[in-house]
């Protein structure tokens, strides 16, 4: 059966490759740590858990408005306007099965052959794809370690053509950690505002930042750029609520219902449980997600601290999210056991068979100099697979 070509302009997941397989040879006996899974390893708050469990019990099980519940986007207008001073209306605002749902959504809604989408790297490895699946050109900006992987203003200026449809930026970045201030957002603006491109701004990890670094949204930095804004973002990293799959996005009105008439095609509404537990997590107690973001601080600064003892390996230190990004292309060329490390993939590669430790390539990402490790992880964990990091890179052969 031949396969439509679509198909073929895609990869597999990487990060969820790179699980999988850690999985299974854990299965299989060996003793691997994981640093794979950008998922967090807390368990779901409680009164977010009894939020689900009380919708079941109340027979709140079937089909909803394939948006979400006003209840739910009454919840969401409200945290945009707490946290963002963002101001929606129940027609600007569709929920779907996870921040990746409602970003794949977004994609089919906006882009076809012909148009550009501008993507900086290192990237999240699905947003290629999304464009790709929409017939459209992802355009990859390159950004600079010593930039802090930020977008200039005239890195964006030289790659905006008259195809140019929309940008991409996630901050914090999934995978260096980079967090834009307002001024390097603001300068962005000023280009966005001015080409009348469209900025999807994906805040997953709005929450979990560190040290006092405040975050801002694109949207915030011009009174007219809220209407080439969407604002996308979800529950699953903030509260551990990644299997509940809950996303959302907030924008014009004309863009969110053609988002939703999509979603009435493929998925119907979000999950009615999931639902109700998100409203919990967005209008209840949130002293467990400051707890996370604190150990998840504390997780941070030992993973970095201890990559950056490692000769051959450089980590800046992440303003948020929970991933590290080390460079490590200081220890291309090294051979081993018969074999050479050259790119990213052999690296990875060689600390899965010799290391037993999972990491990604930073390949996946568009950057590869680097591998991601997620510290979503025990402190035990991070300490004995960053030990083993080091103990496979003093047997190579130099």
């Amino acid at each position: 059966m031949k396969l439509a070509e679509r198909v073929n302009r895609i990869k597999a997941s990487p990060t969820l490759a790179i699980t999988e397989k850690a999985n299974a040879l854990k299965k299989e006996g060996r003793d691997i740590i994981g640093f794979g899974a950008g998922e967090p390893d807390f368990d779901t708050p409680v009164n977010i858990k009894n939020a689900g469990i009380k919708a079941i019990e109340d027979g709140f099980t079937k089909y909803t408005p394939v948006g979400g519940t006003d209840e739910l986007k009454d919840a969401i207008i409200d945290k945009l306007k707490m946290d963002n001073q963002l101001t929606y209306s129940r027609s600007q605002v569709v929920v779907s099965c996870g921040a990746k749902h409602t970003l794949y959504n977004l994609s089919q809604a906006l882009f076809e052959k012909g148009d550009e989408v501008i993507i900086p790297s290192p990237y999240w490895v699905s947003y290629p794809a999304f464009v790709l699946l929409a017939d459209a050109t992802p355009v990859i900006l390159e950004t600079k370690e010593q930039d802090g992987f930020k977008v200039r203003p005239d890195q964006l200026e030289g790659v905006i053509t008259k195809n140019t449809k929309a940008i991409i930026l996630n901050s914090p970045s999934n995978p260096t950690g980079a967090v834009y201030a307002f001024e390097e957002l603001k300068a962005l603006a000023d280009i966005i505002a001015g080409s009348n491109i469209l900025a999807i701004s994906d805040d997953i990890y709005e929450k979990i930042i560190f040290d006092g670094v405040p975050f801002f949204n694109i949207a915030n930095m011009r009174e007219n750029l809220k209407d080439l804004t969407v604002v996308v973002n979800g529950v699953s990293k903030t509260y551990a609520m990644t299997g509940w799959r809950i996303g959302y996005a907030a924008g014009p009105e004309d863009i969110i219902a053609a988002v939703s008439k999509i979603q009435s095609q493929n998925t119907s509404n979000p999950t009615s449980i999931s639902q109700k537990a998100t409203i919990e997590a967005l209008r209840g107690n949130q002293d467990d997600p400051r707890k996370m973001v604190e150990e998840y601080r504390e997780r941070r600064n030992c993973i970095v601290e201890m990559l950056n003892t490692i000769e051959g390996i450089t980590c800046v230190k992440p303003q948020g999210t929970f991933y590290a990004f080390p460079n490590v292309s200081k220890l291309y060329g090294v051979s081993y056991n018969g074999g050479t490390i050259s790119n990213s993939v052999d690296f990875a590669e060689y600390l899965l068979d010799e290391a037993n430790v999972a990491v990604v390539p930073g390949s996946a990402f568009g950057s590869d100099d680097h591998i991601r490790l997620s510290y979503a992880t025990s402190m035990e964990n991070i300490r004995k697979g960053i030990e083993r990091i080091k103990t496979a890179i003093d047997n190579l052969k130099r």
